[in-house]
């Protein structure tokens, strides 16, 4: 692979914006590549950011061999076809969280790309940013002492809207997938993947998706309390409780860019501000890329262990809600 990074884009919209807009602030980062249902939307999305290339088939970008690693940005209920097609081309992929529907997409997507020795990723950016990686090294020091309490929210009012995919079951849509994996992959950081006990409560609403949620995931010495939705705002807030500190994040905790060190006086002892240098998503495509120079078929920052265990405990979420999506 050159020194310059050729990025393809799976999909135009919201999110894929984002994104490009990332990719065009990293140096060694190139988005050359777009593709949507149509070559209109492809040409209009791939001109607004500079691409070289646009594809009306999502196909015709992933055999192209100029493009290095594929940004899958589809809608949920797609990301499974979409990742296996990039495979069968031999491309490397980060795909947007949620990554699958389910674990067992997801498992079987994780055996396709070993085979195929190539590099996957879930975009899971909070874990790449410098406000988590610094909670990480606090914690991993023992600088709150033994971890008693983790508490992290998710709640973004959202209009309903019947066309939104949000609302849409058979989009992967509901509260979940989309917010709920934010504050599950935040505890799971750093207690873990096999709590003792989850219990948890969801409004089915809408059009038949998961609107809202609170979870508590007991484990043997702390428990983390977890809500998320589109019906109410929250503080999105998330701490983490220590016997000798906490550990504080402003709003917006998965991609804020400060977090805060507490003794268990409450006085602060130290406080870590890192001002993004795009939108917060050039972290994940930075790791991505260094994964990709190094040779690596997985994230250190975001191992598809990881990605996996997240996807079990939502699985076993929604089986205590009796909630499935289309097609399971």
């Amino acid at each position: 692979m050159s020194e310059i990074t050729n990025w393809g884009i799976l999909a135009t919209g919201k999110i894929a914006h984002t994104f490009a807009k990332a990719v065009n602030s990293v140096s060694d980062a190139r988005l050359y590549a777009c593709a949507s249902r149509s070559g209109e939307k492809a040409a209009e999305f791939g001109s607004l950011y500079g691409a070289e290339r646009f594809y009306g088939s999502y196909e015709e970008l992933a055999a192209d061999p100029n493009v290095d690693i594929i940004y899958v940005a589809s809608p949920m209920s797609c990301h499974y076809e979409n990742v296996k097609l990039c495979f069968e081309h031999g491309k490397n992929v980060l795909c947007e969280k949620s990554i699958t529907l389910n674990s067992a997409q997801l498992e079987e997507l994780i055996s396709n790309a070993r085979e195929k020795k190539l590099f996957f990723m879930e975009a899971m950016w909070m874990k790449c940013q410098p406000a988590f990686l610094t909670a990480k090294k606090w914690a991993s020091e023992g600088r709150i002492g033994e971890i008693r309490a983790i508490r992290a929210d998710f709640s973004n009012p959202v209009d309903f809207d019947p066309t939104d995919r949000l609302f849409r079951p058979e989009l992967g849509g509901g509260s979940l997938l989309d917010l709920g994996v934010y504050p599950i992959s935040f505890v799971t950081a750093f207690l873990g993947f096999e709590p003792c006990e989850i219990n948890s409560s969801a409004y089915v609403g809408g059009l038949g998706v998961d609107m809202d949620e609170a979870v508590i995931m007991k484990y043997p010495n702390a428990f983390a309390s977890i809500t998320s939705g589109f019906d109410m705002e929250n503080e999105n807030r998330a701490v983490i409780v220590g016997t000798e500190g906490r550990i504080a994040f402003d709003p917006w905790f998965f991609c804020t860019d400060t977090v805060r060190l507490f003794d268990k006086n409450g006085k602060l002892l130290e406080e870590s501000v890192t001002p993004h240098l795009c939108n917060g998503y050039e972290y994940e495509i930075k790791e991505a890329q260094s994964c990709l120079s190094e040779g690596l078929p997985e994230s250190r920052l975001n191992p598809l262990s990881d990605t996996v265990g997240v996807m079990k405990i939502m699985d076993a979420l929604r089986k205590q809600w009796n909630f499935s999506y289309n097609g399971e």
